[in-house]
């Protein structure tokens, strides 16, 4: 049988763990109050109660070969200190790649979630 699990927050250690599930061979199920997954490098115009922004032209102080995945590297032509936008697109095509998105379902109040939580 296979277990189930429950990940709330879908920005970037979301959508590692949910990886890192299925490779265990884990069935996750990502909860995210948002209507999109990216967590705070997801810039909005508009503030949205509970969620965490940064502002809209945010550098990254940490130089992309030091801050890629280990098992998905930057594109090449991306640039080596990333604005916001720039690590939101990195976090898609990683979604895309390993097909993540399929796993989150989105606009799920945390409130809502009732389950036990394990710490392993």
């Amino acid at each position: 049988m296979v277990k189930k699990v429950a990940i709330v927050g879908a920005g970037v250690t979301g959508l590692t763990s949910i990886k890192c599930c299925l490779e265990e061979g884990l069935e996750p199920t990502c909860f995210e109050k948002s209507d999109d997954f990216g967590g705070l490098w997801r810039f909005t115009e508009h503030i949205e109660d509970g969620r965490p922004s940064l502002y809209k032209s945010m550098v990254s102080n940490t130089c992309k070969e030091m801050s890629a995945f280990s098992d998905f590297p930057y594109p090449e032509d991306f640039p080596n200190y990333l604005v916001n936008a720039k690590f939101f697109e990195y976090l898609k095509l990683y979604a895309k790649h390993f097909d993540l998105v399929k796993h989150i379902q989105f606009k799920v109040s945390y409130r809502i979630l009732e389950f036990p939580l394990v710490c392993l």
